[in-house]
């Protein structure tokens, strides 16, 4: 468990921000999983021979999710997962893009209404 605990840290989990020559700020974002199982126990071949058995294992998988952007005031999410299997899915992958479009078609609409009158 201690070794296991060493491994899992949060810089595996978010990565370290990189900053590019345009300024935009990437931070890599990773999906951590990890299990454990363990079992036992005693059987008897006979009663001069008892058997005694167990075992136990772990595995952790770290697999890389994304990156967080950070520009302008703003961040967003750029996944690197693969594509989606059914329109449902993609539906889902499209909806922060598709929020984010329509904040900014609120606050263009706001302002050029605002202006007018």
């Amino acid at each position: 468990m201690e070794k296991i605990r060493s491994m899992v840290d949060v810089n595996a989990v978010v990565g370290a921000p990189i900053t590019t020559p345009d300024g935009a700020t990437l931070i890599p974002v990773s999906r951590l999983s990890f299990g454990f199982a363990s079992g036992g126990g005693d059987k008897t071949a006979s009663a001069a021979k008892p058997g005694i058995w167990g075992g136990g294992g772990a595995a952790v998988k770290l697999e890389p999710v994304g990156f967080l952007l950070g520009r302008d005031g703003g961040a967003r999410m750029l996944a690197i997962q693969p594509p989606a299997f059914s329109t449902a899915d993609r539906f889902l992958d499209m909806v922060p893009e598709l929020l984010e479009r329509l904040e900014r078609y609120l606050e263009k609409n706001g302002k050029n209404s605002s202006g007018r009158g």
